[in-house]
């Protein structure tokens, strides 16, 4: 019995042993500023966070998000095709594809669509 628990202690001992030297020996021996902040999207995070941020990163993004539900409405419509009546289904595509032109004419007029500006 007390072989056992001396058989244990001794691995267990040998073991955290060569866990801190993998620690030690694994540590970095210097350290960057660079590398150790977090990484925002282009802007320093030791500096204020009140800085003006562009409108147009988020009409850009809203308009991405404005475009990519229209695709998730767009594959269903296109799936039910065989399962409903054609002059039903041409009428509601129709109209949904009439007001997605409408909003993108109505985008590209007010210039939100300009990356110049």
């Amino acid at each position: 019995m007390t072989y056992i628990i001396t058989l244990t202690t001794t691995l267990f001992i040998i073991s955290q042993i060569v866990m801190t030297l993998a620690m030690l020996v694994s540590k970095k021996s210097h350290t960057d500023r660079e590398k150790n902040s977090p990484f925002e999207c282009g802007f320093d995070p030791k500096k204020s966070s009140r800085i003006p941020f562009s409108l147009q990163f988020f009409l850009i993004a809203l308009i991405f998000l404005i475009f990519d539900i229209e695709i998730a409405f767009l594959i269903p419509m296109i799936i039910s095709l065989s399962l409903s009546n054609i002059k039903m289904w041409s009428l509601t595509s129709g109209f949904f594809l009439l007001i997605l032109t409408i909003g993108l004419f109505h985008e590209w007029n007010e210039g939100s669509l300009n990356w110049t500006n």
